[in-house]
């Protein structure tokens, strides 16, 4: 199984003609997710390079697609509405990749989003969410889905692993998500999705509902959630493992040398207290029991172990 998302996903893409909606339809597209369309206001009843059908408003692409989800690649300013217009549309998963969205305008939409239960929001600031598919051929795919920029062709399905095991990964930075997948791959060991939560300070899925996901699908063997400096969201997670799941958790928690009160790359990534550091994180989840790499190299060999494959 899967979370989130599956083969039957009808996505769309907001800002489908910009230069990155564009370049990441095409790869979603040639992943084998169901992209059925997308939106640029000004240029309703064209085509895209793909000869997907764009739309004015997202009312209107998703009465015309059935679409269930979405991709945001609107630029900063004005991506908060469009999260907005999304969810007044009926989306049940919106996928904001957009980054540098202004935070005051992340605060609306969380208020405004309490309107609009029916809608999962993931980012913004993040990479998307994967539900790998079978391989079929030199990076062909069938049976699942990617909403995002994550490369498909590092991800393995569960079926086509090794180990007949698979993981569920959540992460607040892209980089060290496709880190964790490919040194799984590279083990023989599958993923049943892989969710980029973004690093924002405000956003939509945080690490304890994906954990709540995650616990609660059978095909996930084990998680990886991987956090860094800032806020309290991984302690909050631990501490709801710790009373909820028996599967094994493996952690990792960037940041170990970073200065208080200096932002680190993500938005969300500041030491404002001595519980926001990497080490004070690190020392919580284990306190916890939950397995922590020292170092991102180590999160593939943990899992290997956890899962009783070395």
């Amino acid at each position: 199984m899967s979370i989130l998302i599956d083969s039957n996903t009808r996505v769309l893409c907001q800002g489908i003609t910009g230069t990155a909606g564009a370049f990441h339809t095409k790869g979603c597209l040639e992943y084998g997710t169901q992209m059925v369309g997308g939106t640029t206001p000004g240029k309703g009843g064209q085509r895209d390079a793909n000869g997907l059908p764009i739309f004015e408003t997202m009312h209107d692409a998703v009465k015309a697609t059935a679409a269930t989800a979405t991709m945001i690649f609107v630029p900063p300013p004005y991506a908060g509405d469009a999260i907005i217009e999304a969810a007044d549309a009926g989306i049940g998963l919106v996928c904001a990749i957009t980054e540098g969205i202004p935070v005051q305008d992340m605060i609306r939409v969380r208020e405004m989003l309490k309107k609009y239960p029916k809608t999962t929001l993931v980012g913004p600031n993040c990479p998307g969410v994967i539900t790998p598919g079978r391989k079929i051929g030199e990076k062909k795919y069938e049976g699942g889905c990617k909403i995002g920029i994550m490369p498909g062709y590092i991800h393995m399905h569960r079926i086509d692993a090794p180990s007949r095991k698979a993981v569920g990964i959540i992460s607040r930075s892209g980089t060290l998500t496709y880190e964790a997948v490919w040194q799984c791959s590279a083990r023989g060991i599958g993923q049943t999705t892989c969710v980029g939560i973004g690093g924002d300070p405000v956003k939509g899925l945080d690490f304890t509902d994906l954990l709540e996901l995650f616990t609660a699908d059978p095909d996930t063997s084990a998680i990886v959630m991987i956090g860094e400096i800032g806020g309290s969201a991984e302690v909050d997670g631990g501490k709801w493992l710790q009373a909820n799941t028996k599967k094994p958790v493996i952690a990792f928690i960037a940041g170990r040398t970073a200065p208080a009160g200096r932002r680190m790359g993500h938005a969300g990534a500041i030491v404002g207290g001595a519980e926001d550091t990497a080490q004070a994180k690190i020392d919580a989840l284990r306190s916890m029991g939950i397995q922590v790499a020292d170092s991102p190299a180590d999160m593939g060999a943990m899992t290997a172990k956890a899962l009783g494959l070395n």
